[in-house]
């Protein structure tokens, strides 16, 4: 697995850099990681991580024709904030999804850490629709999923997957900061 890994690791570093800068290719590199970290977590029987990359696979393409919705002369549709009760929604998503499939791969599956894998699902795949609709707060998500997933991968053996987390974490706080700093920009040049 380790040739995969690598690829699946440059290609998911690459991607998630190119949406913090927000960036369209970004979107089919993200296809191809997240496609081969599908086949890998299938094999280590990390099945709630094995469908959430299926569906990344989808919410990727959505991404794409999202982002490709072009308004005026931005290369990418703007950064917007979820409100509170969207906020609340989404971490009420997480921690529903969390506790059926985490129920669901414990009882039904021979899954390792069925509760936290099923955490970093659940949580991914309302980051990954935060994401695609380019909303701010999708980051704080990604960085809350890759808090827990990083010890959850070395646990496993996965090192160079727990690697790429480690640095995925880290462009998750560049990409935050990053896209506070453009929807500031753009809110005070549409409300000055």
């Amino acid at each position: 697995m380790t040739g995969l890994e690598i690829i699946a690791t440059i290609t998911g570093i690459a991607s998630v850099a190119l949406q913090a800068k927000e960036k369209i290719i970004a979107w089919p590199l993200a296809i191809l990681s997240v496609s081969i970290l599908a086949y890998i977590f299938f094999f280590q029987k990390l099945y709630s991580d094995f469908g959430l990359h299926i569906v990344y696979i989808i919410l990727n393409g959505y991404g794409w024709f999202i982002w490709s919705q072009k308004k005026g002369l931005k290369e990418v549709t703007s950064t917007k904030l979820l409100v509170r009760a969207e906020f609340i929604i989404s971490l009420f998503s997480i921690l529903l999804l969390t506790t059926i499939l985490g129920y669901l791969m414990s009882t039904y599956t021979d899954a390792d850490l069925a509760y936290f894998d099923a955490f970093t699902t659940s949580g991914s795949l309302v980051a990954q629709y935060l994401l695609a609709k380019k909303y701010l707060q999708n980051w704080l998500i990604w960085i809350i999923v890759d808090v827990v997933a990083i010890p959850l991968y070395i646990y496993k053996g996965l090192w160079i997957i727990a690697a790429l987390f480690v640095v995925y974490l880290l462009i998750c706080i560049w990409g935050y900061i990053e896209w506070k700093r453009t929807y500031e920009l753009e809110f005070s040049k549409n409300y000055n």
